[in-house]
């Protein structure tokens, strides 16, 4: 079973499981699914809003894909969560992700 399918199975089982729902997110970014993995970051991070590292990946992805407006709003809801949850690691590198992007 690949990758894709044996997430997709957990997530059938258990649809808002944060740790499945990223891995299918990056999984996709590998495969250069960039809309069907956004997608999967989007659901991710409306399931689990506290997820950081959901909204650190996908701001990168966004960056990435050329979507630098995308990404700095997206960073934006990252910060903030890493403030809530007290992720400093993933909050120092979302606000120098977000300072190269706006430069």
């Amino acid at each position: 079973m690949d990758k894709v399918a044996a997430l997709s199975a957990i997530l059938t089982q258990d649809p808002t499981n944060a740790f499945a729902r990223y891995g299918l997110a990056m999984e996709l970014v590998s495969q250069g699914k960039i809309p069907d993995s956004l997608a999967e970051f989007n659901r991710c991070i409306a399931d689990n809003p506290d997820y950081v590292p959901a909204y650190q990946m996908s701001a990168q992805t966004m960056a990435a894909n050329a979507n630098p407006a995308g990404a700095i709003a997206r960073l934006h809801e990252g910060i903030a969560a890493a403030n809530r949850t007290g992720n400093q690691h993933a909050l120092a590198e979302m606000e120098a992700l977000r300072e190269e992007l706006a430069a």
